[in-house]
């Protein structure tokens, strides 16, 4: 992938080798379950070694409300977390979760938008740190206030409009269930179906069976449909949590994308916005 701060994946036997050796890293748990409290106590039970609690909704996101159910979090609110989990300006921050990765996508996405360069997903998070017979710690480590400043921007990211544009030119992904994508059903969101012109790629099917990414080449051929040809391409999902983990397959595979960060959840609070339904 070329410079480190272009690579977003760190393996387990990279991360586990880097911590035996003594480096300078910043491990944050960002293990999250949609419509559930936070899992904090998940993070008591264990973590990885060194690890830093990052609260989803609270860190990474502002309170719901018009822009969408996860709008991006102030950026006075996000300084106070990186000071908080030890960030320095040359930190190495490794993010991870208890599922596909899509909550530590998101680490990854907003610490990058927020002028973070070294920024990572562990592959495979927990279940692939466990499986490699990696251990776990209990201890909340002691940290000195972080000193890295937050300059937000760094990411492309999409108002409505562009969301909207991208679509009718068939170059926005909707990474939601295909159920959900079709109408059919719409378990969170006051309005069912999609952004009229909007792609469905199920985040789903960016991950092998153990729940690590795709080759760079299989996900080439994923996305080849909407990356064919010139212009931006844009991602959404429900909130902006999910499509960040697209985004970021999308950078493995060589692919630029912009981050629709309201998603279907702010596009349905202006009612002048059209819906679709269907297979599109």
């Amino acid at each position: 992938m070329g410079a480190e701060s272009d690579r977003a994946l760190i393996s387990v036997t990279e991360l586990a080798d880097a911590l035996r050796a003594g480096d300078d890293l910043v491990l944050l748990d960002v293990r999250w379950r949609f419509g559930e409290p936070p899992l904090h106590a998940d993070y008591l039970a264990g973590h990885l070694p060194g690890a830093r609690w990052c609260d989803l909704d609270r860190d990474l996101a502002d309170p719901p409300g018009p822009r969408g159910r996860h709008p991006l979090p102030d950026p006075h609110r996000l300084q106070e977390a990186v000071c908080r989990w030890g960030i320095g300006p040359e930190s190495r921050v490794v993010a991870y979760d208890g599922d596909l990765g899509v909550a530590a996508a998101r680490a990854w996405w907003v610490l990058r938008w927020a002028g973070l360069s070294r920024v990572q997903v562990l592959d495979g998070g927990l279940a692939g740190w466990l499986a490699a017979g990696e251990a776990l710690q209990q201890a909340v480590p002691e940290v000195a206030a972080g000193t890295a400043v937050v300059r937000p921007g760094n990411m492309a990211a999409l108002s409505a409009a562009e969301a909207g544009r991208l679509a009718s030119a068939g170059r926005l992904v909707d990474v939601r269930a295909p159920e959900r994508y079709r109408g059919e059903h719409e378990p969170v969101d006051p309005v069912a179906g999609h952004i009229p012109g909007a792609v469905n790629l199920p985040v789903a099917g960016n991950v092998d069976g153990a729940g690590r990414l795709l080759t760079a080449d299989a996900l080439r051929k994923r996305f080849a449909a909407v990356a064919d040809g010139d212009g931006p391409i844009g991602v959404y999902c429900g909130s902006g949590v999910t499509a960040a983990h697209t985004v970021l397959a999308m950078h493995q595979a060589g692919i630029a994308a912009a981050l629709y960060p309201g998603s279907w959840s702010e596009w349905v609070t202006d009612p002048s916005r059209p819906v679709a339904a269907g297979d599109g």
